[in-house]
């Protein structure tokens, strides 16, 4: 049964695709899941990889009905960026309701909903202004794109989110992949001598295994 809401029961949400697959990056690399990939973004990231604003709105109960044929019990609420969806904390206790396991990847901007069991927050670089003025305080997992020299923002996110885990991802653009630039600043963030956090390399790990 879906939870009851006094504005309405089975409000539209903004899907760009709901599929199964495996996380391909971050702590949770190899997790089965049903990534639900939500429309629109507060941010514009030139590199950024998907199509966030080609989406069909899908209601509730029809979200609900489609992850019932898929097996995996670990959701990952992607985008775009899901902070934004109208009618998330609905989506949110629906799903908790059928008893999944929530995970969020949001850019950090805005808080996480008080329903998901695991956050990965991915500040981006490129807007560290905006980083200064409103940001996520915890985290399960801070992933930083290394799209330039993002030692400076890589500290200063190291005071403003606290996380269990820190990594830096490769910035891929047209095809290809700054990982010797991504793995010398890893070893620069952890050479520091006032170092108090340990920066791992995360990879999109799906595109290698050729899966979603």
């Amino acid at each position: 049964m879906l939870p009851i809401h006094t504005q309405t029961q089975n409000p539209p949400y903004r899907i760009v695709e709901i599929f199964e697959s495996l996380q391909g990056e971050g702590y949770n690399t190899g997790m089965p899941a049903v990534f639900i990939r939500l429309g629109k973004c507060n941010l514009a990231c030139s590199w950024c990889d998907t199509d966030y604003l080609t989406f069909n709105m899908m209601s509730l109960q029809d979200i609900v009905g489609r992850l019932k044929s898929y097996t995996a019990r670990n959701i990952i609420i992607t985008g775009g960026e899901p902070t934004i969806q109208p009618h998330l904390d609905i989506l949110l206790d629906a799903l908790k309701t059928e008893g999944y396991t929530l995970c969020i990847e949001t850019n950090g901007l805005n808080p996480a909903p008080p329903q998901i069991d695991f956050v990965a927050a991915s500040p981006k670089a490129c807007y560290a202004e905006k980083y200064e003025k409103q940001c996520i305080a915890t985290a399960d997992e801070v992933r930083i794109v290394a799209d330039g020299d993002v030692l400076a923002f890589c500290e200063r996110m190291e005071h403003k989110i606290r996380a269990k885990h820190y990594y830096l991802s490769p910035c891929e653009q047209n095809g290809e992949m700054n990982i010797y630039d991504t793995i010398r600043q890893i070893g620069l963030l952890n050479s520091r001598p006032n170092a108090t956090v340990h920066w791992q390399l995360s990879v999109q790990t799906h595109k290698w295994a050729g899966i979603e």
